[in-house]
């Protein structure tokens, strides 16, 4: 028994009895413990924010598929970019010519 179960267990052995108290703190350690593996799941990310696991790994995903955009996007924009200065070259050799 931790110190503050121990005092719960004062406080209600005067009031309730031995028996009843000791049931009541028995129960209160049990419902504290299935709260604390209920919220086990949860982490601390920074100062008072709270993430789940299964939010921090929808996270990762969404990261992962907006890295793959990005670099598409990328790829497209430099490919474009290669286009307008190559037909800018043709333009300017062929008015050259001219």
């Amino acid at each position: 028994m931790t110190v503050s179960e121990i005092q719960l267990y004062q406080i209600l052995k005067n009031k309730l009895g031995d028996k009843v108290a000791e049931e009541l703190v028995s129960f209160v350690r049990s419902e504290m413990k299935t709260e604390f593996d209920n919220r086990k799941e949860v982490y601390a990310m920074k100062d008072d924010i709270f993430a789940v696991k299964s939010d921090i790994a929808a996270v990762r995903e969404d990261m992962l598929n907006m890295k793959s955009d990005l670099l598409r996007s990328i790829y497209v924009v430099g490919l474009v970019q290669f286009l307008a200065i190559a037909g800018s070259v043709l333009g300017i050799l062929n008015f050259m010519l001219k």
